[in-house]
């Protein structure tokens, strides 16, 4: 038996979400006495891997590796996990994931928790905490099955660091089979993405404009942070839609959220909600936004930000 994760990496590097995984991963292998095992896609040098803890790094190679398939990249962890024996076995909440899951738990007869946001309770039977409601509330799951899934809340363990030396082995999976086909591809590059960055500055209508956008840029730019923005600002155009986040966008679960201009609608609170710091500067004090946040700034966003960039910087320097 085994604890098997899928560490997920873009343009030849590992993402952030694969050391919370393999992170998890090895708590769990530690708490239920077994070796871990991380699978990965079109990765040559796993090796950095080995600074979380892992046992085993299984490198799938193959043509349909260049892009993301959620069909073939289930079927391909589906064979992973047989051969390995792995009755548990760790994913990420990204977009990725999420889709593979379902597919995968079919595959193995497993079942599949999703949203998780700590070690389990108890192993026999296997007991999970996991958020619900869109972070509002939570939930207590025991399974019985002899394989489960966990799909582990973005940001929810951590990143903690167990060196090891991982054996590395690369095999050639099976390509299942797929009506759908990859035309395209396009990537923002040159930017840190909202899924990996720590802190998240996120800007709306209140910025009045795409042209004083570079004020959310300037922040971002002092605080190493990724830039977001409301689903009106990208939908007039001002934004990609790559950077709309909420519940009909990107989910956001940052250690710091800082929304400038951005009312705070529902929809966008609820895709939020997981960071664990929130931040809003606003000109209505009577925003909803200021309900949700943990810190909040009534005032002029075109008066505090550049006083606000001004400050970090200086103490940055100092």
């Amino acid at each position: 038996m085994a604890v098997l994760v899928y560490t997920e990496a873009e343009n030849g590097n590992f993402k952030k979400a694969a050391f919370e995984v393999a992170s998890y991963g090895k708590a769990l292998a530690d708490q239920t006495g077994q070796k871990l095992i991380a699978v990965s896609f079109n990765q040559e040098d796993g090796s950095a891997l080995g600074a979380y803890g892992v046992d085993q790094v299984v490198n799938v190679t193959g043509s349909f590796t260049e892009s993301f398939s959620a069909k073939k990249f289930a079927a391909a962890i589906a064979q992973v996990a047989s051969e390995k024996q792995a009755n548990l076995i760790v994913l990420s909440s990204s977009a990725d994931s999420k889709y593979l899951a379902p597919l995968l738990a079919v595959k193995l007869s497993a079942a599949y928790t999703s949203n998780v946001v700590e070690l389990p309770s108890s192993t026999e039977p296997l007991t999970l905490k996991r958020s619900c409601y869109t972070s509002k509330a939570f939930s207590t799951v025991t399974s019985n099955q002899p394989i489960n899934i966990i799909g582990l809340s973005s940001n929810a363990f951590g990143i903690i660091e167990t060196q090891s030396s991982p054996e590395q082995s690369t095999i050639s999976a099976e390509e299942a089979t797929s009506s759908m086909t990859v035309s395209s591809l396009e990537k923002v590059t040159g930017t840190i993405t909202i899924a990996d960055a720590d802190v998240v500055v996120s800007g709306g209508r209140g910025l009045k404009g795409p042209e004083n956008w570079h004020l959310i840029e300037d922040l971002a730019d002092v605080l190493g942070a990724a830039t977001a923005c409301s689903k009106p600002v990208s939908d007039m155009g001002w934004r990609p839609h790559g950077e709309h986040v909420g519940q009909t966008g990107k989910p956001v679960a940052s250690n710091l959220y800082i929304a400038v201009g951005v009312s705070g609608a529902i929809q966008h609170l609820a895709g939020i909600n997981s960071s664990k710091v929130k931040v809003v500067i606003n000109i209505d004090p009577e925003a909803p936004f200021f309900k949700a946040a943990d810190y909040g700034i009534v005032g002029d966003a075109f008066e505090v930000l550049p006083k606000l960039i001004e400050k970090l910087k200086a103490f940055k320097a100092a």
